[in-house]
Order: structure tokens, then C-alpha cells, then sequence
């Protein structure tokens, strides 16, 4: 059974509250059930912080038995230098996931530290980035 981490970064936690006119209305949680009966063949866990080095750790935790990370540090990605060296020094392959097409807002979302050390990139497609991504693997 192949072994699949979401990790979600700062402000994910607020998700059906935050700004739904980007993120919409439905909770991560809510939406991690349906993945999780979607891929029951899947051993598919999830984690959340807001704290950059608590991510780091648990990329250092998984990094060397999962299968595959989906990733969506938040506005981490435009900012953690330590977050991309983590995913450089891990053997997991990761994946970047963003719910809304970061090219289509602010200039600073336009620079992801973690793309270049990522398996892949899925942004813009709202929750589904995250379906999308665990296909991947």
C-alpha cells in the first residue's frame, strides 16, 4: 500500500473561513475524508502547521519512507529558503499544490522556492490540486 502525506502550511488551518471568495467554503478536513474514501487503496495521512520549522521536520520525518508528498506551504513557498533545502535533501518526491493560481495574484506569489526541488507543480485548481497531485504517485 503506497504511503501519502498532505502537508499544509500557514493559514491552511483556516480554510471555509479564509477568503473564500479564493479558497471557497469547504474545510481541509471535509475535503481530506473524501480523498481518504476516494483512495482507500491509499494509506493517505495529513499534517498541518504554521510554523515553518515544524514543517521542515516533518519533511525530514517522511522524507525517507513515504511514497509521496503533497505539499502546499502557503506563503511559505515564497519565502522558505529551508523549506526547498529540505525537499533537495529528502528522497520522497514532492509535489507543490496550490489552490489558487498564484500567477494570477500578488507579483511575490509568482516566486516559489520549492518548485525547483518539486517532482511537480498543480496550482489554480482549487481543492482538486490536491486529487490531482496524489494521482500523481
Amino acid at each position: 500500500m503506497k504511503k501519502i502525506i498532505i502537508i499544509n502550511g500557514p493559514n491552511l488551518n483556516l480554510l471555509g473561513k479564509r477568503e473564500p471568495e479564493i479558497y471557497g467554503s469547504l474545510t481541509f478536513q471535509d475535503y481530506f475524508e473524501t480523498l481518504k474514501k476516494k483512495y482507500s487503496e491509499v494509506e493517505l495521512s495529513y499534517y498541518q502547521s504554521n510554523v515553518e520549522g515544524e514543517l521542515i521536520n516533518k519533511l525530514h520525518e517522511v522524507g525517507f519512507s513515504y511514497d509521496g508528498v503533497v505539499l502546499n506551504a502557503g506563503a511559505y513557498t515564497h519565502t522558505s529558503i529551508g523549506i526547498g533545502d529540505a525537499i533537495k535533501g529528502i528522497e520522497t518526491p514532492v509535489v507543490e499544490v496550490h489552490i489558487s493560481n498564484t500567477f494570477s495574484r500578488e507579483e511575490f506569489r509568482h516566486q516559489s522556492y520549492i518548485s525547483p526541488n518539486a517532482k511537480g507543480v498543480i496550482l489554480g485548481f482549487g481543492m482538486k490540486s490536491y486529487d490531482l497531485a496524489i494521482q500523481s504517485f
